[in-house]
């Protein structure tokens, strides 16, 4: 059901981002926080995204990696909100991906210190000019503290916006022989 989903949204045009998420997750502060991140894949394993795996989001992930994805697409009445349990990707698959992106998006991975605090603007910014004269005419290699994770859903639900509030909303929960119950809850 996801794929349909995520292929009527990307044909029903309009839609930016149609991979844009909200990630929530609980901080080491015992609150909740979420944000958007882009899903770049995901499979009967799950859904894998990246990040700065020492920025508040790894770390709380590492504290606790039960977390919440949630995906919005309002110009079609639809969200879909997953419950699962995230890991860091193989190495391998982490490479992969980084070896992909545009040098750019390589280099501001590896100068962001991402969720720390900073002086200024030109201080991330001379960060930047000082690495790319540093890596110019170098491969750029995938920093360890760099890569993604696989969320493997506990349960997916299906939000179906309809008339007078009466949503449909479609619930799949994992068992434990790995198939889904699904269930209809009350909008």
């Amino acid at each position: 059901l996801l794929h349909k989903w995520f292929h009527d949204t990307e044909t029903f045009g309009g839609i930016d981002e149609v991979n844009a998420m909200t990630v929530a997750t609980i901080g080491l502060d015992g609150f909740p926080k979420s944000r958007v991140v882009l899903l770049k894949k995901f499979n009967e394993e799950g859904f894998i995204f990246y990040t700065n795996y020492n920025s508040e989001k790894g770390k709380a992930i590492a504290a606790n990696p039960n977390l919440c994805l949630s995906f919005f697409w309002p110009a079609m009445e639809r969200q879909v909100i997953i419950k699962g349990v995230a890991e860091k990707t193989p190495e391998s698959v982490s490479d992969g991906y980084f070896a992909s992106r545009p040098d750019g998006s390589k280099l501001g991975a590896i100068v962001s210190n991402q969720s720390s605090i900073i002086p200024s603007r030109s201080f991330i910014e001379d960060n930047l000019k000082k690495l790319e004269r540093e890596v110019s005419n170098k491969e750029i290699e995938r920093p360890v503290y760099w890569g993604g994770y696989l969320v493997r859903p506990q349960s997916v639900e299906f939000w179906q916006g309809r008339p007078n509030r009466l949503h449909d909303r479609i619930r799949y929960t994992l068992q434990t022989d790995y198939s889904w119950k699904i269930e209809r809850l009350s909008p």
